[in-house]
């Protein structure tokens, strides 16, 4: 499958001939695992339940084991993620940043993945 390439808080990417960019394979993976772990709750009018919105746990008191399973939830939820070998998932934080990496396995291609990221205030 292609998606637009797009990473959430980024503009929509062009291609060089002037058109969007399209993604896919692992690239479109991560964007859509992203996009997922960053929107709230309730942000989309027609898919109210989607998302984590981890950014409302920055700077408070956080329960890390709850965050986890919060996420492994949302990923588990995208296409791209293999449900065997379940995905791991490690979690830090601190007053500012909530750092978060994933290693997975891409259920279409079957290769490994890692992704980190880092949500701010």
């Amino acid at each position: 499958m292609k998606d637009l390439n797009h990473y959430v808080g980024d503009d929509l990417s062009l291609s060089p001939t002037g058109s969007l960019s399209i993604v896919e394979g692992v690239e479109r993976g991560k964007q859509r695992i992203l996009r997922r772990l960053i929107t709230n709750p309730g942000d989309y009018l027609f898919h109210t339940e989607y998302g984590a919105g981890l950014g409302r746990y920055v700077g408070a008191l956080t329960n890390i084991p709850e965050i986890i399973a919060l996420i492994r939830g949302q990923i588990l939820l995208e296409d791209c993620v293999a449900k065997k070998p379940a995905p791991v998932i490690s979690v830090s934080t601190d007053n500012e940043t909530l750092s978060v990496t994933i290693s997975y396995t891409d259920a279409p291609l079957g290769e490994p993945v890692t992704l980190s990221f880092e949500v701010n205030r």
